[in-house]
């Protein structure tokens, strides 16, 4: 039998606090009842809470200014049009993203999307709530088909996903899956929990992503500083692009093969990126 990811062994999870108001389906209550419905899906996580700021920072009278913006500064530039979140969960940074005019794919595993519906049923008409199982070819099909036929995908959201080992793989699959024919930016928020569980994705997805850290800095006449530095926890969003060159590469059918970095820069040798850990020597030295 299949694990529930969402409610592994000895689950004893509680609802994230935020001093600010979240609305009545991201609250504590509503979250302490869907952490017992939906298990992990039903909590508000760390890192969402880092990237609506990002998506969406607070106005007052400093203004943050983040290096590269979610929305670029330029009026003639682009917004973003049609967006796909991951894992989406409680859908709480979907609701932030549907603010921004552009459609929003809210995917999470097919027994999560009843909690998505019922927490966005108030929200922008751009949300579209949908299953998508990582590493899942015909759940990825069935979006592109339905939304991607006449329009290009031009952000990937992730939050708080990379934890678990055994979805690492499935994960990275995914996001080749979905930059195959689309260049889209990936824009991934991580919260640090267990380095030595974790370090495998970013050694293999560096090899198929160039990615950077997201800086910020608050007002005009202040530093720049990766944005995460200042939160209690170790946090990083990182904004990445498919590798041009790895469309050409043989993607291994095997999970442990593919976190390997085999069939990667056209060789079937394991191999691997140091990007993730030349930052963390960087946030170290800082």
């Amino acid at each position: 039998m299949v694990q529930d990811p969402n409610f592994p062994p000895n689950l004893d999870i509680k609802p994230l606090y935020h001093q600010g108001d979240w609305g009545d389906a991201f609250s504590h209550k509503s979250q302490t009842a869907a952490i017992e419905k939906y298990g992990i899906a039903g909590r508000v996580w760390e890192a969402a809470y880092a990237l609506m700021l990002y998506v969406n920072p607070p106005t007052g009278p400093h203004e943050w200014l983040f290096d590269p913006p979610f929305i670029a500064a330029d009026p003639g530039l682009p917004l973003p049009t049609v967006m796909i979140e991951l894992g989406s969960g409680t859908g709480i940074v979907a609701s932030v993203l549907g603010r921004l005019g552009g459609a929003v794919i809210v995917t999470d595993l097919p027994e999560v999307c009843p909690l998505l519906e019922a927490n966005l049923r108030h929200d922008s008409e751009s949300l579209f709530v949908r299953p998508l199982a990582w590493g899942n070819e015909e759940h990825a099909l069935m979006i592109e088909k339905e939304f991607l036929c006449d329009k290009s995908l031009t952000d990937v959201i992730c939050s708080d996903l990379v934890y678990f080992p055994e979805l690492l793989a499935p994960l990275l699959r995914t996001l080749l899956h979905l930059t195959a024919i689309h260049s889209p930016r990936i824009i991934i928020s991580y919260k640090i929990r267990s380095l030595p569980k974790e370090t495998p994705f970013w050694t293999a997805f560096g090899l198929y992503f160039t990615f950077q850290p997201v800086l910020i800095r608050r007002d005009w006449d202040s530093d720049w500083e990766r944005f995460g530095l200042s939160f209690e926890d170790t946090m990083f969003t990182f904004v990445a692009l498919r590798r041009p060159e790895s469309r050409q590469w043989s993607i291994p059918s095997s999970d442990s093969q593919l976190l390997a970095g085999v069939g990667a820069q056209g060789t079937d040798t394991p191999k691997g990126d140091d990007s993730f850990d030349c930052l963390l020597l960087m946030t170290m030295a800082t």
